[in-house]
């Protein structure tokens, strides 16, 4: 939708990020503003926001993505340090951990969730990420599908059971390879 500007996240724009949740999640599934920011600093360039009209106006969407080791996942309302993954050694692989995406009721239905997604997919090939995780919530697992995720399988997620319970009843963890 044309009325809408995709743009990277700054911290300014932490605020309406956290409106917006309030507006789109369980209160369960709420994430404060550390955490947010953590995610932020950790990769900036695959965090996006959509606002509408010149960019002044309120967020109508954000999205929250960054690099994380395959082999774990990020705990939910954790606060990421760049050195979490940092001392992974040369086989550890590094996923494109797609962390939260909430698009607010007045953004809704002019497809920002895609163009969130797509801008912040492009931002992790030039960074050399080929494979891509998260986890679904709230029953979002359909939407990803339509984008190409898939559940893991069975025996890999009862490896991060006790992470994902963190995650609410029904959280599904789900990846896909990611191409250009």
């Amino acid at each position: 939708m044309s009325d809408f500007l995709v743009r990277r996240m700054t911290a300014a724009d932490l605020p309406g990020v956290l409106r917006i949740q309030a507006q789109c999640y369980r209160s369960d599934l709420m994430e404060g503003s550390e955490a947010f920011a953590s995610r932020l600093a950790l990769s900036p360039a695959t965090c996006w926001v959509a606002t509408s009209g010149d960019g002044r106006a309120p967020l109508a969407a954000y999205l929250f993505t960054h690099s994380w080791p395959q082999s774990s996942l990020p705990p939910l309302d954790g606060v990421l340090m760049p050195s979490t993954h940092d001392d992974t050694d040369a086989t550890t692989s590094l996923t494109w951990f797609v962390h939260d995406m909430a698009v607010a009721p007045a953004g809704r239905g002019g497809g920002l969730a895609q163009r969130l997604y797509e801008a912040a997919m492009y931002a992790a090939l030039e960074a050399g990420l080929r494979h891509s995780r998260l986890i679904a919530v709230q029953s979002a697992a359909d939407w990803w599908r339509r984008l190409g995720y898939a559940p893991i399988a069975a025996h890999a997620a009862a490896v991060h059971a006790a992470k994902l319970a963190g995650y609410g009843h029904g959280a599904l963890i789900m990846e896909r390879t990611l191409t250009a």
